[in-house]
């Protein structure tokens, strides 16, 4: 299994920055994907941002205000929220998606880690 925990939540006023991390353990071999969603009340599950091996993607809503990353040697993903609004409230969850030792494949997600910007 693979065991993902998420840091990095708060409350920020509209205009600020929040950086999240979400690191990864576990017996894994290698990833496909790392990325992160998020969830508003009353709303489906959205992809905010993804990197894999060679490209990130991100949600227009997001472009140029968000930036994400990952560290290969800690087995980290980061996202850098910058210029948050009020519509970026949310529980933003990390997922991670690879291949573990033993070459069966792997879908995780973390706890959730809650973002409110305030108007």
């Amino acid at each position: 299994q693979v065991h993902l925990v998420e840091s990095g939540g708060g409350l920020v006023q509209a205009g600020g920055s929040l950086r999240l991390s979400c690191a990864a353990s576990g017996s894994i071999d290698s990833f496909n994907a790392m990325g992160w969603y998020r969830q508003a009340p009353g709303k489906q599950r959205e992809l905010v941002a993804i990197i894999t091996s060679g490209n990130t993607n991100y949600a227009d809503s997001v472009k140029g205000r968000f930036t994400i990353s990952r560290d290969n040697a800690k087995n980290t993903v980061n996202l850098q929220m910058n210029s948050l609004k009020p519509e970026d409230t949310a529980v933003y969850y990390c997922n991670a998606r690879g291949v573990l030792w033993r070459k069966t494949t792997f879908d995780s997600w973390g706890q959730g880690t809650q973002v409110t910007v305030s108007s």
